[in-house]
């Protein structure tokens, strides 16, 4: 065990590979590694050939021409170096998606240097997405990586490298970070017709004014909660203020999604996905609508906030994790 320990160590001494870090990393001078490129060692090549020719035939003006390259190389290599140094790289926005889609990750690099940093390369290690970044005087880019989210849960955003071959290809500079950040990802929605309301043994036959989809009664100031549906945009496009259409009609019971609901043959996956896919229904018809799972219950409620809280409960049902 203790020889795998230290191989492993010197892997991420050498690579530069390091525990996930929060906040912000900063690219210093150790953190950079640099080596020639295939057009580099050509490059050096030439010159070595171009060397031996001059001292052979005693030219002048091929020392010059030796040496002139040659300063050439040295100020590629480093102008090459200098690019990634100092380069400030943070996890930005990490937007939940479903699993079997692609999460979208947006490391945000900020440069504090008074020259542009041309050609940065950010490609994530696992997946290969990679994406370039042209950074100029002391402004900070927003970069857009999209990484396959296969099952739902949290997924660690991985090992990225920035790499440039700026000015001229000759040297390859590159670093590795692992930022501390991870995408949440929701089960795979199935669709399915919801489940009937539960009836409210408090509302007995009588009836009551309340939200129903029965009769129109009348208007009321828009909330965020409200379905587009029963928005009134007619009235909006002459007043320019939003309403919502009121009905009246037996007082609704709320519609619990319940886990127990669910086929008893089915697995935890495909529970999970019918779920989803029914939180996502029951939102887009502007319900009320609850979620109860084996050990976790949310009150009904509606609109994004409460969608977002069902489906985040979905996605991490099974970690042991509530955040």
């Amino acid at each position: 065990m203790a020889p795998r320990a230290d191989r492993g160590a010197l892997r991420n001494w050498f690579y530069g590979h390091a525990p996930p870090k929060g906040g912000a990393v900063v690219l210093g001078h150790r953190r950079v590694y640099i080596l020639p490129t295939r057009l580099g060692l050509l490059f050096a090549g030439t010159l070595a050939i171009l060397l031996v020719g001059s001292i052979n035939y005693a030219m002048s003006l091929g020392f010059a021409l030796t040496f002139l390259l040659g300063g050439l190389g040295v100020a590629s290599m480093v102008h090459t170096t200098r690019n990634p140094s100092q380069l400030a790289i943070s996890a930005g926005r990490a937007e939940p998606v479903f699993a079997g889609e692609q999460a979208l990750l947006r490391p945000a690099l900020a440069s504090q240097a008074p020259f542009d940093r041309p050609q940065i390369l950010v490609r994530h290690v696992t997946s290969g997405a990679q994406h370039v970044a042209e950074l100029g005087v002391r402004e900070t880019n927003e970069t857009v990586l999209a990484i396959p989210a296969p099952k739902h849960g949290w997924l660690p955003w991985g090992r990225l490298m920035l790499e440039t071959r700026f000015p001229l290809g000759l040297f390859r500079a590159w670093s590795y970070i692992e930022p501390d950040a991870r995408s949440l990802v929701y089960p795979r929605p199935v669709r399915s017709p919801l489940p009937p309301h539960a009836p409210d043994p408090h509302a007995g036959a009588a009836r009551a004014q309340a939200a129903g989809n029965d009769d129109y009664s009348g208007l009321r100031a828009y909330q965020p909660s409200d379905s587009p549906r029963h928005v009134a945009w007619k009235t909006v496009a002459r007043s320019g203020h939003m309403l919502t259409k009121q009905f009246a009609g037996d007082a609704a019971a709320e519609l619990m999604l319940d886990w127990a609901q669910l086929p008893h043959g089915a697995d935890v996956e495909e529970r999970l996905s019918r779920l989803t896919g029914w939180v996502i229904a029951a939102e887009r018809d502007g319900l009320r609508y609850g979620l109860r799972l084996p050990a976790l219950e949310i009150p009904p409620n509606c609109g994004a906030p409460h969608r977002a809280a069902c489906l985040k409960a979905l996605a991490l049902y099974g970690s042991g994790e509530r955040e």
